[in-house]
C-alpha cells in the first residue's frame, strides 16, 4: 500500500514538473530565440526549420550597426530619465496618497478608495484625448515632463500601498505618537521602512510599464531627439523591415534594462506580493 501511494505521489510531481517545464519553454523560447537571431551572422537565414538556436558563427555585429545606425544612446538616455522620474514620483505620490486610506479615519473614506480603484475599469484609450489637450496647453510637448507628468500616480498602486499599510499594527503609531512624532514622521521613519518589500513590487511594475511604453510617448512626441527606446524600436523596424538580426538587437538592447532590475529585485518583489495579499 506505502509503495502505491508513494508512486500515485512522485507521478503527480512529475505531471506538475512535466507542466511547469512545459510552460517555461513557450515562455522563454522566444527570448531565446530573439538572443540567437541577434548574434547571427549575415549569411544565416534566419527563418530556418526547425529553427537553430545555437548560431554557425556567432558575433555582434549586429549591435554594433544597430547602436552606430541609430541614436540609441540618445534614446536610452531618454528611456532612463523618464522611467527614473516616473518610477520615483509614481512610488512618492502613491505612498502618500495610500497612508490616509489605511492608517486615518474620516467621512467618505472608503467612497473615495471605492473611486480610486473604480478608475482601474477605465482604458487609457478614452482619456488619451482629454489628457493630450491639457499637455498642449501646458506646453508639454516634446518635454519630459509630457511623458512623466501623466503617469505618477497610479489606482493600482495606491490599492497595493494601502493593502501594504493595513498590514501593520496600529499600535505602532500610537506609541509613535505618544513619543511626540507628527505624522510625516510616522510615515517615512516607522511605516515606509515596514513596507519597502511592497514599495519595491510597485517601483518593479511601475519600471516596466513605463520603460515600455509606447502609445502615449508616441503622442506626446515628435522631436526625433526625444523619442524612448520603444519608439527608436518602431522606427528600426520602419528602415529594416527584412533584416530581423538588426530589429532582434535593438529588441535585446530595449528588454535587457527590465530583466537586469527584475534579477536584483525579485526578493524584493515576491515579499511585496506576499504581504499585500495578507489582508484585504
Amino acid at each position: 500500500m506505502n509503495k502505491k501511494i508513494d508512486l500515485k505521489d512522485i507521478s503527480k510531481k512529475l505531471l506538475v514538473y512535466a507542466l511547469l517545464l512545459f510552460v517555461a519553454v513557450i515562455m522563454v523560447g522566444p527570448f531565446i530565440w530573439l538572443i540567437s537571431t541577434s548574434l547571427k551572422s549575415g549569411g544565416e537565414n534566419v527563418f530556418t526549420y526547425p529553427p537553430k538556436l545555437i548560431p554557425e558563427q556567432a558575433t555582434f555585429g549586429n549591435y554594433i550597426e544597430v547602436m552606430n545606425t541609430f541614436p540609441f544612446a540618445r534614446y536610452l538616455f531618454n528611456s532612463v530619465v523618464v522611467t527614473i522620474f516616473t518610477v520615483f514620483l509614481t512610488v512618492l505620490f502613491c505612498t502618500l496618497a495610500a497612508y490616509p486610506l489605511a492608517r486615518m479615519n474620516f467621512r467618505f473614506k472608503k467612497t473615495i478608495f471605492f473611486l480610486i480603484i473604480s478608475t482601474m475599469m477605465i482604458p487609457f484609450q478614452l482619456l488619451m484625448i482629454p489628457v493630450y489637450i491639457i499637455s498642449m496647453n501646458l506646453g508639454l510637448q516634446n518635454t519630459y515632463a509630457g511623458m512623466i507628468l501623466p503617469n505618477i500616480t497610479t489606482a493600482f498602486g495606491v490599492f497595493l500601498m494601502r493593502q501594504a499599510f493595513t498590514v501593520v499594527p496600529y499600535e505602532m503609531d500610537e506609541s509613535a505618537r505618544m513619543d511626540g512624532a507628527n505624522t510625516f514622521q510616522i510615515l517615512f521613519r516607522i511605516l515606509v521602512p515596514l513596507v519597502k518589500p511592497s514599495m519595491a513590487t510597485l517601483a518593479i511594475f511601475t519600471f516596466i510599464t513605463a520603460w515600455g511604453d509606447f502609445l502615449w510617448p508616441l503622442i506626446i512626441i515628435s522631436d526625433q531627439d526625444m523619442f524612448t527606446l520603444p519608439l527608436g524600436l518602431n522606427m528600426l523596424s520602419g528602415t529594416f523591415t527584412s533584416n530581423w538580426r538588426l530589429i532582434s538587437a535593438g529588441a535585446v538592447i530595449s528588454m535587457a534594462p527590465v530583466v537586469i532590475l527584475f534579477m536584483f529585485v525579485q526578493k524584493y518583489f515576491i515579499g511585496g506580493i506576499m504581504k499585500g495579499a495578507v489582508k484585504g
